[in-house]
């Protein structure tokens, strides 16, 4: 069986059923465009999901197009606790809020989700 660790340090892509870490400009970010000259930051797969726990984007409309990628692959997408303009995005596009307990953290923390069948405001992504 393949521990939390290994899989930080193992290149894998998204559709290797693999979960772990998707740092920047790797196989796995490669697969929905999370790359360097749009982001910072990181973001985590998690079985059906892609934890969006933190990124930084470099231009407006970039993170509507990280999701739509990312739905295209079948896979939600899950902010925990947004803040600032992120707490605004989950709002507008309509992700469902709900709870969960991080034994980690030790406490009830807020997660946002939307799944992929969810259209988002804005144009669609067409090309690479």
């Amino acid at each position: 069986m393949t521990t939390e660790n290994e899989l930080t340090d193992k290149a894998f892509r998204l559709s290797d059923g693999l979960d772990g870490i998707i740092n920047i400009d790797t196989d796995s970010s490669m697969d929905i465009g999370f790359t360097s000259d749009k982001y910072g930051g990181y973001l985590w797969k998690d079985g059906d999901s892609v934890i969006v726990s933190f990124i930084v984007s470099k231009k407006r409309g970039n993170f509507r197009e990280l999701v739509q990628r990312i739905h295209a692959l079948g896979m939600a997408v899950k902010v925990p606790t947004p803040l600032g303009r992120m707490q605004e995005i989950v709002v507008k596009n309509g992700y469902k809020h709900t709870n969960f307990y991080d034994e980690n953290m030790g406490e009830c923390m807020d997660l946002w989700v939307l799944q992929p069948n969810v259209k988002l405001r804005g144009a669609p992504v067409t090309g690479d």
